[in-house]
């Protein structure tokens, strides 16, 4: 039920579903359908998805699991869940395949069920830690190079894939595109997770002065990758206004833009740069 404080909220209402993925993709689908449908009971007007929510994450994983967007059978059924809610949809993302290539990809749905946005993960993650963790995306994925918005009412979002979120200057471009929220499909590991998830949110939501949701999968001990889960979700000012554990959650929360129209007057750090010492510049068509 909303309060009467809630019903003259204006903002932008958020769902975010942490949920736990299996090696059945029909399955998988069915369960984001289930959630996505049990957190419109809310009254949310966007809802996100994790990383890889339709495929384990892992490199022998992709190319079983990739399909060609917006044609593959998981955009159909984020096309139809979108329309038939009523709400934004980031799609977390999915293996794609395009051509002979295969990407990390986010897809993003309107309320008519209309493909708005398309994110290739930028930044692959090629990582070999020393007693932790070791990952190569690279051997399988290609890189994307566009940076990704759409708006939703007064909000405009950005969006960006898990290891995009260590790259600043990617944030600091979406800043200067007007962002208000910054969401991440993202499925940190059990080694980089309890150190740097929480940080990074944190730091790039006070860096650029936005809201930062970062949606990780449920963590499945049985799995090859163990994700960290604990999705998080992060106010301009840095604070961190929710956040799951390891199970199953959904995260129903409530973004007030004041907020960052008031940050950004109190500590007004992006009119203060020097740009004419240095600056951070797209050199291509993002």
């Amino acid at each position: 039920m909303l309060t009467s404080k809630m019903a003259s909220f204006k903002g932008l209402r958020v769902a975010l579903i942490q949920m736990l993925v299996g090696e059945d993709k029909s399955e998988n689908l069915k369960k984001a359908v289930n959630l996505i449908t049990e957190a419109k009971k809310e009254n949310p007007r966007l809802v996100a998805l994790p990383e890889c929510f339709n495929s384990p994450y892992g490199t022998k994983f992709f190319p079983e699991y990739a399909e060609p967007i917006p044609e593959g059978e998981t955009c159909s059924v984020l096309s139809e869940t979108a329309k038939k809610n009523n709400l934004y949809l980031v799609g977390g993302s999915i293996p794609e395949k395009c051509g002979d290539k295969f990407y990390n990809t986010c897809t993003v749905w309107s309320p008519e069920g209309k493909l708005i946005g398309l994110h290739r993960k930028m930044h692959l993650f090629d990582i070999d830690v020393k007693g932790g963790v070791r990952f190569c995306e690279s051997d399988v994925l290609s890189s994307g190079n566009k940076l990704t918005t759409f708006d939703v009412d007064q909000c405009k979002v950005g969006v960006a894939i898990c290891y995009d979120i260590r790259f600043s200057e990617m944030t600091k471009l979406y800043r200067k595109l007007g962002v208000d929220l910054l969401i991440y499909p993202a499925a940190f590991n059990t080694t980089t997770g309890p150190l740097h998830w929480e940080l990074l949110a944190r730091a790039r939501a006070v860096d650029e002065q936005v809201f930062v949701a970062a949606v990780s999968p449920a963590q499945d001990l049985a799995a090859d990758y163990k994700a960290y889960g604990h999705t998080i979700l992060v106010s301009p000012w840095g604070k961190v206004l929710h956040q799951a554990e390891f199970a199953e959650k959904t995260i129903i929360a409530d973004i007030d833009l004041n907020e960052v129209t008031n940050i950004r007057q109190q500590i007004p750090t992006f009119s203060q740069r020097r740009t004419e010492l240095y600056d951070t510049i797209a050199k291509s068509s993002l």
